[in-house]
């Protein structure tokens, strides 16, 4: 047990650092930003389905069998995404970027919605070492790969918030560690709640397809040339081929 709490908590804290992206990308041009992020989503969209079909919902299999409940808890998890994305992220679609009486306001919402999403990050990391150590690093590199272009879209949302440079980074660096918080909890549930990974990692992996397929997928959709959309798809099956490669880790 101790080994699980080493090695999640060396993940979360990893995963709390990479919020400080945001500091590469200050002196780039939006447009060449832009077009290095949407394959870095591609890249992770691949990443995060590889992460969910190949390594948690197999384990999930393997530990308490194939029955009803396997898939229900995948749909939780898929559900509790779309819950959480509607509660907090509602107004993302509805403010003005320049709007100046409503820019602060959305960017406090950021935070919050960052935060609960890197608890439950931390959570799903803490689960996945609970399972064993080659899930738990994959589930780790999935997430890290999801939280760079997430966390270089949330530092310039705070900067357009009216957060300074360092105060953005701050704040950004205080949300991401809550998922040391949420890695916490997991490890310390599965004290008390038997089989806690049972549950976990099948709603984790819905969680990760909700991600990749809701939120990543019809982004890349927005860009209809062919080159372009050909390397978005070379991006994903990398993602894909990326989790593959990890198996090799048993």
């Amino acid at each position: 047990m101790i080994n699980e709490w080493i090695y999640t908590l060396s993940s979360v804290i990893l995963v709390s650092l990479i919020s400080f992206v945001g500091l590469l990308t200050i002196s780039m041009r939006v447009e060449k930003l832009k077009k290095i992020l949407i394959y870095m989503v591609s890249f992770s969209a691949g990443a995060l389905l590889g992460d969910a079909f190949i390594h948690l919902l197999p384990e999930a299999i393997e530990t308490a069998g194939y029955d009803l409940r396997i898939s229900v808890y995948l749909l939780l998890g898929i559900l509790f995404s779309f819950i959480v994305e509607k509660i907090i992220h509602w107004r993302h679609c509805h403010i003005h970027p320049k709007s100046k009486e409503h820019v602060h306001p959305f960017a406090i919402l950021n935070l919050l919605g960052d935060g609960v999403h890197n608890f439950i990050d931390g959570l799903i990391i803490g689960a996945s070492y609970l399972a064993s150590l080659p899930v738990g690093i994959a589930t780790t590199i999935a997430v890290i790969l999801h939280e760079i272009p997430q966390e270089i879209g949330d530092f310039g949302v705070l900067l357009h918030g009216g957060f300074s440079k360092e105060k953005a980074l701050f704040f950004n660096f205080l949300t991401a560690t809550t998922a040391i918080l949420g890695a916490i909890a997991s490890l310390f549930l599965s004290f008390y709640i038997e089989n806690l990974t049972n549950f976990l990692i099948p709603f984790a992996a819905g969680g990760f397809i909700y991600i990749a397929s809701s939120d990543f997928i019809p982004e890349l959709h927005k860009e209809i040339k062919v080159k372009n959309s050909l390397l978005q798809f070379i991006a994903i099956v990398l993602g894909i081929l990326v989790m593959i490669g990890l198996l090799y880790l048993d």
